[in-house]
């Protein structure tokens, strides 16, 4: 997490370099906020890494002889043959759709949403995956 850090400091010094010379240069003054704000939350990020930094156990990036295996986390379980997404997805294009042109493909998207997320959380509840 150091580096990390390290490189979000990097970052945030950058961007306020930039912003320095852009207000210099062009006198824009909203240019010149969005450069000063992205170098904050640079900043902000890089302060937090290197503080929490302080407070763990040397991660296996920080260290030198770490093996590759060591900084694979278990993220948790994802089926590979499920065709849920496809309806979650076609849902939000509907309700998107829907706030575009008419109510009633919202409240139509809604309906589709929850059939769709409940056919994706019991998927292995049911037919042949079924534990």
């Amino acid at each position: 997490m150091k580096i990390s850090g390290w490189l979000f400091a990097l970052g945030a010094a950058f961007y306020f370099t930039v912003a320095g010379a852009y207000f210099y240069f062009s006198r824009d003054e909203i240019g010149t906020t969005a450069l000063v704000m992205t170098g904050a939350l640079a900043f902000l990020v890089s302060f937090y890494v290197l503080y929490t930094d302080k407070r763990l156990d040397a991660l296996p990036e920080d260290r030198a002889n770490a093996e590759i295996d060591e900084a694979d986390p278990e993220y948790g379980f994802y089926s590979p043959h499920s065709w849920w997404p496809l309806p979650v997805g076609f849902a939000a294009m509907l309700i998107a759709l829907g706030f575009i042109f008419a109510a009633w493909l919202v409240v139509l998207g809604v309906c589709v949403l929850f059939v769709a997320l409940i056919g994706w959380l019991f998927e292995y509840y049911r037919g042949s995956f079924a534990r």
